[in-house]
């Protein structure tokens, strides 16, 4: 995947959210994306060493068929704080590193964050969609902002969330009786069509297969499922793209 790297990186909690205050305006919140969304992306990161190194995992999958098509693992120095609101300037630079390694570029990038539901609207998701220029979805666990009323039980049942009058997310119940899962458009993509990626992605389980993926990829615990052959145009599959 072509990937240009930012040139500077903020290094203090004030200068981080003076980015975000200067980017949000830049999100875009209306369908923007290719009418057939052939290959879907998963985001997982976690931390190593007491947090001073950052572990990215990137999953491809073909969509509607959810198939494992690329993949790739990265490590690299973690160069930010934990601070809740600005975790998109911890994690994303080794997210940047694990999609550039991709040989197939996906047309949409499920994270696992949040992305317009955000204090400042701009969640992991927003702010990697501007920068990598891709379509992208917040898949959240938890809720970070915002209200929501009771939700339904059963699978795919939601309701909006919001903050003030504004919605900001939807609450969806991925699967029935077990907790719901917080989504937010992040960047091209509208919160309908943005639902109607995740419930694509999510056929059995609370997670989509993309976030589950990524998981598995990232902590090692099982084996990932074989590559599907996919025709592109350049070099070798990624899979061996690890760290």
């Amino acid at each position: 995947m072509n990937v240009i790297m930012p040139e500077t990186w903020p290094q203090t909690p004030a200068a981080a959210i003076a980015l975000q205050q200067e980017l949000r305006s830049q999100v875009v919140c209306h369908d923007d994306l290719s009418p057939t969304v052939q290959f879907v992306a998963g985001v997982d990161v976690g931390f190593e060493a007491g947090g001073t190194i950052t572990r990215a995992a990137v999953v491809v999958l073909e969509f509607p068929s959810l198939q494992l098509v690329d993949y790739a693992l990265k490590k690299q120095p973690t160069t930010f704080p934990y601070i809740p609101g600005l975790l998109s300037f911890r994690e994303i630079p080794a997210v940047l590193t694990a999609l550039a390694a991709l040989t197939v570029t996906p047309d949409l990038i499920l994270c696992d964050g949040q992305g317009l539901a955000h204090p400042r609207r701009l969640g992991i998701a927003c702010h990697l969609g501007l920068l990598v220029n891709c379509p992208t979805i917040g898949v959240a666990k938890s809720r970070l902002i915002g209200r929501h009323a009771e939700l339904p039980l059963e699978k795919g049942a939601w309701v909006p969330l919001q903050d003030g009058e504004e919605t900001i997310g939807a609450v969806l119940r991925s699967r029935t009786g077990t907790r719901p899962l917080y989504i937010s458009a992040g960047h091209r993509i509208s919160l309908p069509t943005a639902l109607h990626y995740v419930q694509g992605c999510t056929p059995q389980y609370r997670l989509p297969e993309t976030t589950r993926l990524a998981d598995r990829l990232a902590s090692n615990r099982s084996r990932l499922p074989p590559l599907k052959p996919v025709n592109i145009d350049v070099g070798a599959q990624s899979g061996n793209q690890s760290d």
